[in-house]
């Protein structure tokens, strides 16, 4: 009784929110691993852009920015754009309040 009951409630959190490897901006097409100037080439200006802190790399010498880029979308879903040292790293989708 008790899986279940987690299983639906883990299925509810994540029923507000995906994550994809492409996003369709107009007729263009971006994915994880494009550079931020692409993005905003084919996207154009995020409603807003956020410093989120730096990831160090493994030998801890580098540290690259962490950035999110937020494009609202027509039906009420919002695209949130993780970047990761200039590069695309994640596409999150969630519905707007």
């Amino acid at each position: 009784m008790f899986k279940p009951v987690m299983f639906g409630l883990a299925l509810a959190l994540l029923a507000g929110q995906a994550q994809a490897d492409t996003l369709r901006c107009g007729s263009q097409l971006i994915s994880v691993g494009d550079r931020k100037s692409e993005v905003l080439g084919k996207c154009g200006e995020p409603r807003s852009q956020d410093l989120l802190g730096y990831q160090r790399s493994v030998d801890r010498r580098v540290e690259a920015p962490i950035e999110e880029w937020v494009y609202p979308q027509s039906g009420g879903m919002v695209q949130y754009l993780r970047f990761v040292g200039g590069r695309l790293e994640r596409i999150d989708s969630k519905r707007g309040n």
